[in-house]
This record gives C-alpha cells, sequence and structure tokens, in this order.
C-alpha cells in the first residue's frame, strides 16, 4: 500500500493528508546523480536516508510523497527509510514530525539513528542544566509544539517545566526516541547522525563521537573502508566526497531537506524546499 493510502484523514490531527501536498512538487529538484565510487548497497535492496529534520513537519510531508514516487517509479525492491537523526528541535512540528514518523514505522522499513538533538531532549527530563541547555538550542520549539501557548510556557521556571515534561511528552514519543540505534550499516555504506571517530573501528566507536563528532571527522583524511552516510553539519547543499556525504540541508535554515537515494552502485538525491508562500500555512494540517 502506498504512503498516499496510508496517511488517511481520520488521523490527520497527527499525520499530515500527504495527497495535499503534492500540487506543490517541483519538476526541477528531481534526481541528481553522483558517481558512485563502487560503493554498493546489496542486491534487491533500496534505500531512501533522509537528513536532519529538526521539526519541518511539512518538508518532511512533502519529501516523503516525493520518496514513494520515486520508489513506485522504479522496480520494486526491498526499502529502507533511514532518517539520521536530529528529527527534533529548533523548526516548529517536533511533536507532528515524531507522530508522522511513527505512523511511517507501522507501514515502511524505517530505521532511525540517534542524533545529538534527541539525547539533549531525553536527557533533559532528568536534569534542569540539560533542560537549560535544550532550550537554548532549539528545544524550546520543540516544547512549543506540545504546550501550544508560549505566554504559558514564558511562566514557567526550569524546575516547573522539568516537572511538567512527562505530562506533556507522550510515552509513545519517548519510546520511539529510545528507540533509536547509533549506526546502522548496510552493504558498503554507514549511517550515523554525525560521523566517526577516524582511526577507531567501527565497532568501538563511542556514542558521543557518533552523534556530536564534527570537525574531526569533516577535517581527515581517511579511508575507513566504507562510505559514511551522515547529518549533523548544516550545509546549503550536499557535501559529497570519496568517503563520506553530508545531507543536512538547513531544513531549519535554509528550508531545504535533502534525502540520499541508494540502490547497487547508484545514487541520487530527493530535495524538498520551502515555497516563499508556505502551502502548509494555506492548507492546515
Amino acid at each position: 500500500m502506498s504512503l498516499r493510502a496510508q496517511f488517511k484523514p481520520t488521523i490527520a490531527a497527527a499525520v499530515p493528508v500527504l495527497d495535499r501536498f503534492t500540487k506543490f512538487l517541483r519538476p526541477r529538484q528531481g534526481n541528481s546523480r553522483i558517481p558512485s565510487l563502487g560503493a554498493r548497497i546489496p542486491e534487491g535492496q533500496r534505500v531512501y536516508a533522509i537528513g536532519d529534520v529538526h521539526g519541518c513537519a511539512d518538508l518532511l510531508a512533502r519529501l516523503l510523497v516525493r520518496i514513494e514516487a520515486d520508489d513506485d517509479a522504479r522496480e520494486p525492491a526491498e526499502t529502507t527509510v533511514v532518517f539520521l537523526g536530529d528529527l527534533v528541535d529548533r523548526g516548529p512540528d517536533s511533536a507532528r514530525v515524531l507522530d508522522m514518523v511513527a505512523y511511517l514505522q507501522t507501514r515502511r522499513n524505517v530505521r532511525l539513528i540517534a542524533g545529538n538533538h534527541e539525547e539533549m531532549f531525553l536527557a533533559s527530563f532528568g536534569s534542569d542544566r540539560v533542560l537549560r541547555q535544550f532550550l537554548q538550542h532549539g528545544g524550546r520549539e520543540t516544547i512549543l509544539s506540545y504546550m501550544e501557548d508560549a505566554e504559558a510556557y514564558a511562566r514557567l521556571t526550569i524546575e516547573e517545566l522539568r516537572e511538567q515534561l512527562p505530562g506533556l511528552v507522550p510515552e509513545r514519543h519517548l519510546q520511539l526516541l529510545r528507540s533509536m540505534d547509533n549506526v546502522l550499516t548496510i552493504g558498503d555504506y554507514v549511517f550515523v547522525h554525525a560521523g566517526i571517530r577516524p582511526g577507531v573501528p567501527l565497532a568501538e566507536q563511542s556514542e558521543r563521537d557518533l552523534r556530536w563528532i564534527r570537525k574531526d571527522f569533516l577535517d581527515a583524511d581517511f579511508d575507513p573502508g566504507f562510505v559514511v552516510v551522515h547529518g549533523h553539519t548544516v550545509a546549503p547543499d550536499v557535501m559529497s566526497g570519496p568517503r563520506r556525504i553530508g545531507i543536512d540541508t538547513g531544513a531549519y535554515l535554509h528550508g531545504r531537506l535533502t534525502a540520499i537515494a541508494l540502490e547497487g552502485t547508484a545514487r541520487w538525491f530527493l530535495h524538498e524546499e520551502k515555497a516563499s508562500a508556505d502551502p502548509v500555512s494555506v492548507v492546515g494540517a
């Protein structure tokens, strides 16, 4: 069953009806291919990995439609959708993003990678210090996606807010966040949120590096024996090298959400961009 059929109006309060967004798809944002350099996905499989969503539910809804159309247009395959972490924070609709991903999990083979923002979100339930850090790095928008009352939020102390968190965030969202992996390997590709520590075997990578590393990974000239697909570091366009591909194109910052598609030795990219007149504000979802 296709995603269009699955996203029913009966759950529209939690998950957008993706058909509403198909008229906003722009052909100019179609597939772009780059050389594969020999890295391969196992035969019969296809992978779509999605960069940092950061609460941008409208972009995610349209990108999922684009992915579905792309998948339907190709030969049948065992398709996996991978989210590279940072589903939450900074953007306005983190709660809705988590609902969409949870629903997609019930209908598709979905794998979730934990990002540093998921780490902060979960840790903020038990620490005022982490909660303050979380709020300073986009967590305020996440909390407001549950509260929907900025004035009530502003009146809360840190202690009061932490005490209210268990009542604000549904258990199904916490279970989803806790279920995330740190790393996923498919064929010659390794999917992580931030990157890996150069010179350290994959099995010995620290959780912190997988979720937080930046400069030491991005600046390194090394060959780990596989291609790392990651998010975490924002760039206006895909960052593609022989051994790493960064696909965090700044959904919340630049209004662009990217997915990489992988099959055999082929790679291509799918993008969704925020229109100058946001269709979601007109449609409502």
